[in-house]
């Protein structure tokens, strides 16, 4: 078989994983689901006020907006333009997917490496952009777990010495990341080639344009639980952010799905004891429908779509000559 063959078989692999990744994403999720009770589910849901719940739509959305503009960056980074419903259609489509199947790198990878492709990318150009993406969530997680263990309050790591010390660690390690990167970026200028893609440190403003973006997208997630658990119970939003921060922190490191219960049980432990857990809960998993179930629905209906669309033009095209 020759090299030609080859790498069009590798090419068509990689283009059909977007969409198998896709389909893990779903199944991934129903499983998720399927550990609730549908009562639970819908009680949970209609406990908290429709304004509460609309806010939360809003913060969902504007997140995935914040999500997509990392697909921006990344084409800022490697030199190239593209239509700005593009870069968003991809971003949502590609966060949707790796937010519930988890393993970003590997299985957003996917899903941008299929569309990319039809926008004649180049594939090392792709893999700079995931490549560059995956450092962007790396370096705001870098930050705002940083962030996260400034503004916790003290109190809320009592009796919890495996979380405290899990905590302060992540923190330390987080502060040396972004040095490191920081420090990368500022002196060191050549250009690294690995496997034949040639990779570059982005320069100071746009590591700082990193970190803001990936902040932002992690800050309105933390507005989607906010809007469900305040009417629950009772925390500033100064005091929240830190917990939410650590919590979801841990859970992307944890690489869970989601940080499926390695998010809840965490943010469980450390929010006030007088809380009641079964209203915190029913908060919890409606921020997990807002923030994963719809816009999973949505980009799989919007993906559908696209790629209906993009064949009948094909068979089109194809019948007129």
């Amino acid at each position: 078989m020759d090299k030609v063959k080859v790498k069009r078989i590798v090419k068509k692999a990689i283009s059909w994983a977007g969409l198998f990744f896709f389909i893990l994403a779903a199944v991934m999720l129903y499983t998720q689901l399927s550990k609730y009770e549908f009562a639970d589910i819908k009680n949970a849901v209609l406990a908290i006020p429709t304004a509460n719940v609309l806010m939360a739509c809003v913060a969902s959305f504007l997140g995935y907006v914040a999500l997509s503009s990392y697909d921006y960056l990344a084409l800022r980074y490697i030199g190239r333009k593209l239509e700005a419903w593009k870069w968003i259609f991809v971003g949502f489509i590609g966060f949707a997917v790796s937010n519930n199947a988890g393993h970003a790198v590997v299985s957003g990878g996917a899903v941008r490496y299929r569309l990319y492709t039809r926008w004649r990318f180049k594939p090392n150009e792709i893999v700079r952009m995931v490549t560059f993406s995956g450092f962007t969530y790396l370096i705001a997680c870098f930050f705002l777990s940083d962030l996260g263990w400034i503004l916790t309050p003290a109190h809320a790591f009592e009796g919890q010495n495996a979380s405290q010390w899990t905590t302060h660690f992540v923190a330390f390690i987080s502060f040396i990341g972004l040095l490191i990167y920081f420090g990368l970026c500022y002196f060191y200028k050549k250009t690294l080639i690995i496997h034949n893609v040639p990779f570059k440190m982005p320069s100071v403003k746009m590591a700082f344009a990193q970190v803001i973006i990936g902040g932002c997208d992690i800050v309105l997630a933390a507005f989607v639980l906010y809007f469900c658990l305040i009417p629950f119970v009772y925390i500033p939003f100064d005091v929240f952010i830190g917990v939410f921060i650590i919590a979801q922190v841990l859970g992307v490191f944890s690489q869970v799905p989601g940080g499926l219960g390695v998010f809840e049980t965490l943010f469980l432990a450390i929010l006030p004891n007088d809380a009641n857990t079964a209203y915190l809960f029913g908060a919890l998993i409606a921020y997990r429908i807002i923030y994963y179930v719809l816009p999973l629905i949505i980009s799989g209906i919007v993906l559908v779509t696209y790629e209906t669309y993009r064949a009948r033009r094909f068979r089109q095209i194809k019948s007129a000559d």
